[in-house]
């Protein structure tokens, strides 16, 4: 896997500035831009799958929000656990505002945030390498429903572990420089993160490609 290829890759295509700018207009958009720029992430992964010379492509709006969409759904179920080990939390805000102050009461569900607090943890790090291998499954074949094919994502990163958390470090990373676009102004955080985001695309299909070959060996 070539990890430092995820991040220059984008400025070995003389048209990366104009291939970024309409990704980061589109983030400004809440929800509707966010979904065309993951379509744009996944068609991404997908020429990196196929090993296609050049993975940076040009955002196409009917194209990438039909990808967009699988990708959305994907990650909202994939992360339906994780909303609700937070339930716990939100409830204890509003206990601690509008409720009593029973000692056993409050114990309990001091107890209760422990526990799902480790569990979120947990499966924080599980979702961090599964999801990419499950919308890497969805890249490759252009099928939602294989990005539920649990016990192959599951196959997916035991055949690679050390590819997904190398995407893993990737993805930390790029949020890193992601953010960076703060500095330039608040239109500027946009640009970085759609070039996070060409970044984690390009991790996705490489660790995929990894392990579909480790899996043929």
């Amino acid at each position: 896997m070539d990890f430092a290829k995820a991040f220059t890759y984008v400025f070995e295509d003389r048209d990366w500035l104009r291939k970024l700018l309409l990704p980061a207009v589109l983030l400004i958009i809440p929800i509707l831009g966010i979904i065309v720029v993951m379509g744009w992430l996944l068609n991404i992964t997908r020429r990196v799958i196929r090993g296609e010379p050049n993975p940076l492509i040009d955002l196409e709006f009917g194209r990438d929000i039909a990808d967009g969409l699988k990708a959305f759904v994907v990650t909202f179920v994939y992360s339906i656990p994780s909303i609700i080990l937070s339930i716990p939390s939100s409830a204890s805000s509003w206990m601690r505002t509008y409720g009593g102050n029973d000692p056993t009461q409050n114990w309990a569900m001091v107890l209760l945030l422990v526990c799902c607090s480790g569990l979120s943890l947990l499966y924080g790090l599980f979702l961090a390498v599964a999801l990419p291998a499950a919308l890497g499954n969805v890249a490759a074949t252009d099928n939602l429903s294989a990005g539920f094919r649990f016990s192959e994502v599951i196959r997916l990163v035991r055949s690679a572990p050390g590819a997904y958390l190398m995407v893993l470090l990737g993805v930390i990373i790029s949020g890193i420089l992601g953010s960076l676009g703060v500095i330039l102004c608040v239109i500027g955080v946009f640009f970085t993160l759609a070039y996070a985001m060409a970044v984690n695309g390009h991790l996705y299909g490489q660790a995929y490609r990894e392990a579909t070959t480790n899996r043929t060996l």
